[in-house]
């Protein structure tokens, strides 16, 4: 689960981390009221959206004085913001973060993620600050360092040492950014994030350490541990379908395709994914039912993937195994007769009683187009959007 800006930046106060001093803001006069707050003249009026590259697309202004952040707040507020990461769509701009101005002297990055190749938390840093991170690792990938955090030991302080020594920091900016990466990482493990991203981390000419801009990310199969965190979700930053197959309990990703697919168990919704594409098709969605594929879930995957406009057929590729197929026809069947789509379905069950279930399809009296063998479904469901 993502969150803002300004929600990640009071998370991370709270844990010791440095933050310039803000306020949220959803109109122009609270805007300038939050202005009147800083201990700065100069305010940072911010876009809050979903998406980095906001400053690139016109989301991030420094504005001089009151009437600068009236006229910057008016501008940006309610505009469609589009960066490198919302697409040509853009995001609506709904709220806005005022920040103190501050004297920056150095840009850095730093980062926490868990890397799964080692099993074991990561936090990087980098003396290009300020940079989208995947164009460093891409072009001067040596200007990233690493450390690997193991997990019954934790954050060791020769590890800071070492990182905050890569940033080419001294004296008392070493100090703080010692303790600016362990508050870091504490609030990390603490908060059960999958990310933590702050770019750029900056060294005042005060030398100071301050995150400047603050990425955080939650393990969604952890907010259950925190449901203060769990209650900062901004439903308006998601994409509606994925929105209201969370409620569902389903596991729905929207892509650009025209094929709609529901499959039970991620391995296989990406292998049918695969030869969709490999049979000249495209796929519309990720979504996975899971091991219950009963008629509520089946209907829920269809008003879902339906609720798309793109979509001109729908493959359901389930495999029996946790579930019997004969039920997973029975609700297909049942679910079709209440949603009653308008696109071509074509058919795959395999496992335990997959010939019973194509006998109750067959019977159903509605027009199934049932598949043998996953080959077969892709060509079939390619041939079927005409």
């Amino acid at each position: 689960m993502k969150i803002h800006e300004h929600q990640g930046k009071e998370i991370l106060k709270k844990f010791g981390v440095t933050v310039p001093e803000g306020y949220v803001a959803y109109s122009v006069d609270e805007a300038v009221e939050a202005a009147k707050k800083l201990p700065t003249s100069i305010a940072v009026v911010k876009a809050q959206i979903h998406a980095g590259g906001r400053g690139k697309g016109g989301g991030v202004k420094v504005a001089k004085n009151l009437d600068e952040v009236r006229q910057y707040a008016s501008q940006i507020l309610g505009m469609t913001l589009v960066t490198h990461q919302t697409g040509p769509e853009g995001r609506l701009v709904k709220r806005l973060l005022i920040e103190q101005g501050v004297n920056i002297e150095k840009e850095f990055y730093a980062g926490i993620v868990l890397d799964r190749s080692s099993g074991r938390n990561c936090i990087m840093v980098s003396t290009e600050g300020g940079m989208e991170i995947e164009k460093v690792a891409e072009e001067t990938p040596e200007k990233i360092i690493k450390v690997f955090i193991h997990p019954t030991e934790g954050f060791r302080e020769f590890q800071a040492r070492e990182l905050a020594f890569a940033l080419g920091l001294s004296g008392d900016a070493f100090k703080q950014c010692v303790k600016f990466l362990k508050a870091l990482y504490k609030a990390y493990e603490e908060t059960d994030a999958s990310l933590f991203e702050i770019n750029p981390l900056v060294l005042t000419k005060e030398q100071t350490i301050i995150a400047l801009d603050a990425k955080v990310n939650f393990d969604d199969n952890a907010l259950y541990r925190h449901p203060e965190y769990a209650a900062l979700r901004d439903l308006d930053e998601e994409d509606p379908l994925e929105v209201e197959a969370s409620k569902s309990n389903l596991n729905y990703i929207k892509l650009d395709g025209n094929v709609g697919c529901m499959v039970n168990g991620a391995g296989l919704a990406m292998a049918t994914m695969d030869i969709i594409k490999l049979a000249g098709g495209d796929p519309a969605n990720f979504l996975d039912v899971g091991g219950g594929a009963n008629a509520e879930t089946v209907a829920a995957g269809f008003r879902i993937i339906l609720g798309d406009p793109h979509v001109k057929a729908i493959l359901i590729n389930i495999f029996g195994g946790i579930v019997r197929c004969d039920r997973v026809a029975t609700g297909v069947v049942e679910a079709s007769r209440v949603v009653k789509p308008h696109v071509p379905i074509v058919v795959r069950l395999e496992g335990t009683n997959a010939i019973e279930a194509g006998v109750i399809l067959e019977k159903s009296g509605m027009n199934f187009l049932v598949a043998h063998g996953l080959k077969d479904a892709a060509k079939k469901v390619t041939e079927a959007l005409g």
